[in-house]
């Protein structure tokens, strides 16, 4: 489906989705300063005045409180984007762009009407390790200097949901799967499928750089996580949001990682409960249960 070309002077809203964090949420949103293009409008959506710390709602701030969850965050954010907004970014609370990274994904939309989503290159995922701190993450964008002379659009099968920006009127209507609690796993790609199954293209440009610092605080149990790395990528096989082969090897990586892994896990990585969690997945899966909400009652 081919989206109209955006404004000379595109509107923009940037969303963080928070809990827990309030310290480095402050300085990332500061961080937002430095890019050549700033968006309109920030939204904190969070759950409480403590995940937001000092931070202040002001002229182009909007903190809103709401129920916990990463995708029923994000949808709250949503509901209060203005009509009026062209491009809608959501960043994790722990992601530090490059300086160019909103007008590389601006000129990524203007280069094709059809692209309806773009998502980042991460130049270094503190997600895979313990994390890097603020002045860590900071300084490798230092030091990431000049962007690649040329864009490469690459389609890609989902966004990464640590960076990643959409054309607000290719997801108009369009909501994150509240059935994907806490933690949200594979939020990031059911919402992309979503858009390729309107026709859209979702792609990863390598002009927009980002460090993603990997905070431990503020996750989910490893029980909770494993169980979604389970039933969450089935779950969208039957939504048709995600392919059954991709869905099976992030299942099958996910399960073999942390039973290996499990004999002499990472101090930063639960991998026994992340385990556990695998099995009670599976068995649920056996008995014909695809339900993504259950690590609530956990």
């Amino acid at each position: 489906m081919s989206q109209s070309s955006l404004n000379r002077n595109p509107k923009i809203c940037l969303i963080f989705a928070t809990r827990g964090r309030a310290e480095i949420l402050e300085h990332v949103v500061a961080f937002v300063d430095r890019q050549t293009v700033r968006p309109d409008l920030i939204i904190v959506s969070c759950v409480s005045d403590e995940d937001v710390g000092d931070l202040a709602a002001g002229p182009g701030l909007i903190v809103l409180k709401g129920k916990p969850g990463l995708t029923a965050q994000r949808n709250h954010a949503l509901n209060h984007v203005p009509e009026d907004v062209d491009v809608v970014i959501f960043l994790d609370d722990d992601f530090l762009m490059h300086g160019a990274w909103i007008s590389e994904v601006l000129k990524a939309f203007d280069s094709d009407p059809s692209i309806a989503c773009v998502t980042g290159t991460v130049i270094a995922d503190g997600i895979h390790g313990p994390g890097y701190s603020f002045e860590e993450g900071r300084a490798i964008v230092a030091r990431a200097g000049y962007l690649p002379a040329r864009m490469i659009v690459a389609p890609t099968g989902g966004p990464y949901g640590c960076n990643m920006a959409f054309r607000a009127s290719s997801i108009a209507g369009l909501r994150f799967d509240e059935r994907l609690v806490l933690y949200g796993w594979q939020e990031d790609r059911d919402f992309g499928g979503q858009i390729w199954n309107r026709g859209s293209l979702v792609v990863r440009i390598n002009t927009a750089l980002g460090v993603h610092l990997g905070v431990k605080r503020g996750r989910v149990s490893g029980c909770k996580l494993g169980y979604s790395q389970v039933i969450n990528p089935l779950y969208l096989v039957k939504k048709r949001t995600m392919p059954l082969r991709p869905a099976l090897d992030h299942v099958m990586r996910n399960v073999v990682s942390n039973m290996v892994r499990s004999v002499a896990p990472e101090p930063w990585i639960d991998r026994r409960g992340r385990l556990i969690g695998n099995l009670i997945g599976l068995w649920d899966f056996m008995r014909g249960r695809l339900t993504p909400e259950r690590p609530e009652t956990f």
